[in-house]
């Protein structure tokens, strides 16, 4: 009688599977048991109170009552800027300027900020610790001044 081509390890690899399989297939029954559990519509219904924040029971509808609008209170369009007393024109001194390569930084006498301006934004001829007014814009690499002029 010969002996079975199988040997010890591939018996105990073979029963290592079978019992991998069927604690695989014991959670994937279980994983199924407990999503159909609590399915009911009632349980996953939210609701959102007056605050806006979520919560499992109704609201009351008693509680809260329609406020009433008149048809001259609603505005339509964007509201008029009011004025907030902050000065529309911007006030800084020169930093720095090169002349000879048509740059420099203005600081911001509100806000300490640092503003780079170029020679062609620039109405009239300035020097370092000019104080000046400019309008800001968005630059390449972060806001610049325009239309810098002595103040």
């Amino acid at each position: 009688m010969g002996r079975s081509q199988e040997s010890f390890s591939k018996r105990e690899k073979e029963k290592k599977k079978a019992k991998k399989k069927k604690e695989k297939q014991a959670k994937r029954e279980q994983r199924q048991e407990d999503n159909n559990q609590g399915g009911s519509l009632d349980d996953m219904i939210a609701y959102v109170d007056a605050y806006g924040n979520l919560t499992d029971t109704p609201p009351d509808e008693q509680v809260r009552e329609p406020e009433e609008i008149e048809a001259e209170d609603i505005v339509i369009g964007v509201p008029k800027k009011e004025d907030s007393g902050e000065p529309d024109v911007n006030i800084g001194t020169v930093a720095f300027y090169d002349s000879s390569k048509g740059f420099g930084f203005i600081n911001d006498n509100n806000n300490g900020e640092k503003y780079f301006f170029h020679i062609n934004n620039v109405n009239y001829e300035i020097n370092e610790n000019d104080k000046v007014t400019y309008d800001v814009v968005r630059g390449r690499k972060g806001m610049d001044a325009v239309n810098v002029d002595l103040a």
